[in-house]
């Protein structure tokens, strides 16, 4: 699951864990209002009801229409039908857990291959080998473009053989990082081929 979906259902289940919001979504469902009716109805104070309607704005659950200086305002019966469907359904709730246990192996992988920063060896999978290559590029800084001697003396503080570590973070098959002329630079992360580790052996 990306991060702006999960955040979306953050918000949503934040927005309607609150019975004051409840409330008055189930008010603005059967008709329209403005601040002081809602406030009125729900025994609130007028900034409370606007700070709980500017919450459910936010989600497009509510909308507003202005009559006069008044401003009225309504569910949105779509939106929170589409949101109920995103957020709700088994695929999208099984969706959560995708990061937690990718996160998970790649983790096992680091320690299974590391002693503190030492690589013990070098993967022979190429799924676990990504996962490895990918930790060697973070200790590469975005903005800087390293002669190919700097390259080997970082990687050498990780594995001897930094030779085939370099090649491997500039083949195609990775495209963690580019060469030029013996400078070497971080792959954009735009630009960056990284395989789908899913469909890797």
């Amino acid at each position: 699951m990306g991060e702006e979906q999960l955040q979306t259902m953050v918000r949503f289940f934040k927005a309607l864990a609150d019975e004051s919001r409840l409330r008055l979504l189930g008010l603005l469902a059967g008709r329209e209002a403005s601040v002081e009716e809602l406030a009125t109805l729900l025994g609130l104070t007028a900034p409370t009801v606007s700070h709980h309607l500017a919450r459910l704005r936010e989600l497009g659950l509510v909308r507003m229409r202005s009559e006069g200086t008044t401003h009225l305002y309504t569910m949105d019966a779509d939106a929170l039908r589409r949101l109920s469907k995103e957020t709700l359904e088994p695929g999208s709730v099984a969706a959560l857990a995708d990061d937690v246990e990718g996160e998970a192996w790649e983790r096992k992988v680091l320690r299974d291959f590391f002693d503190g920063e030492r690589l013990k060896e070098i993967p022979a999978s190429r799924k676990k080998r990504l996962v490895v290559l990918r930790w060697l590029a973070s200790q590469f800084r975005p903005d800087v473009r390293y002669p190919e001697n700097e390259v080997n003396a970082i990687l050498r503080r990780h594995h001897a053989d930094a030779a085939t570590l370099r090649r491997e973070l500039v083949s195609d098959a990775y495209g963690l990082m580019q060469r030029e002329r013996g400078v070497y630079w971080l792959t954009p992360p735009r630009e960056s081929a990284v395989p789908d580790t899913r469909f890797l052996p």
